[in-house]
């Protein structure tokens, strides 16, 4: 039982889900992606307010992954990317891990080395957003709890009072200006804008 949620524990609850789906943790194609719900059961293991403190944590990951440059690499690696679509994707980063996120978020770039971005520039195949991974916490609590009122009600009060981004941060440029995307993201640059013949 866990008796509390900081940062280090939620980290850990992502990466229990990710080792219980094994090799599936990182080939997360829809339909049958069994990582949602496996954290979604994960989660359910928790104390209501811990439920609240996981959410909590998830939406403070996801504003601070709420970068320009990322949302470039997203776009060039989804083939576009829009508001509700980069939410996706920084709840898809999340789920590859405290080491994939931190890096990706530092320098998106390094989304290169992902196997499953060098299918998805290769092949077209593969996906890394991930809408349902943003409820996988309100379903918890509704299991447990038999409710989700409350928990709509706690967050919408713990969301006003945190200090969270209007705007995404860091540099920004054209997408669509190939010579600047490939100075700022030459790794995947080369995956989706030079592919192989």
């Amino acid at each position: 039982m866990v008796t509390g949620v900081d940062v280090d524990t939620w980290w850990n609850i992502i990466e229990r889900a990710r080792a219980i789906a094994g090799d599936r943790a990182d080939d997360r194609d829809p339909p049958d992606d069994p990582l949602v719900e496996i954290l979604t059961d994960l989660i359910s293991e928790l104390e209501p307010v811990e439920i609240i403190a996981f959410e909590r944590i998830f939406v403070q990951m996801q504003d601070l992954a709420y970068r320009r440059p990322l949302r470039n690499a997203a776009q060039l690696i989804e083939g576009g990317c829009g508001d509700d679509g980069f939410v996706d994707f920084r709840a898809g980063l999340m789920l590859l891990g405290r080491t994939v996120f931190t890096r990706a978020v530092a320098d998106p770039d390094s989304l290169a080395d992902l196997p499953v971005v060098v299918r998805m520039g290769r092949a077209g195949e593969g996906w890394i957003g991930c809408e349902d991974a943003s409820y996988a916490a309100k379903r918890a609590y509704e299991r447990v709890q038999g409710e989700s009122e409350s928990f709509d009600e706690v967050l919408t009060a713990a969301f006003a009072a945190m200090d969270r981004p209007d705007h995404p941060a860091g540099e920004d440029w054209d997408i669509d200006d190939e010579d600047e995307t490939r100075k700022h993201l030459p790794r995947l640059s080369a995956l989706f804008l030079d592919p192989e013949d």
